[in-house]
């Protein structure tokens, strides 16, 4: 694996892990107020259009990371809605 590829991997695992502090907090405290839903709405769809652009680049780094991103914001969408 090179060096670009290793970047890519560590980078994506670092953004994507950010998000999960955010997701147990709303998970533990049943609450999404300071959330805005149209940020996570928007950034639900950038991340699924980078998805997109990873797999038609075939770049696994791309493509995990933001697999992965868009099923912990899709979790936080969720959690937006239900404990509205």
């Amino acid at each position: 694996m090179d060096t670009i590829t290793i970047t890519g991997y560590i980078a994506g695992a670092l953004t994507t892990i950010s998000f999960i502090p955010q997701v147990a907090r709303a998970w533990n405290l049943k609450e999404t107020r300071d959330l805005s839903l149209a940020m996570l709405v928007l950034f639900a769809f950038g991340i699924l259009l980078w998805t997109l652009y990873g797999l038609w680049m075939a770049s696994p780094p791309i493509v995990a990371a933001n697999a992965i991103t868009f099923l912990l914001v899709l979790a936080l969408l969720v959690m937006k809605v239900k404990y509205h």
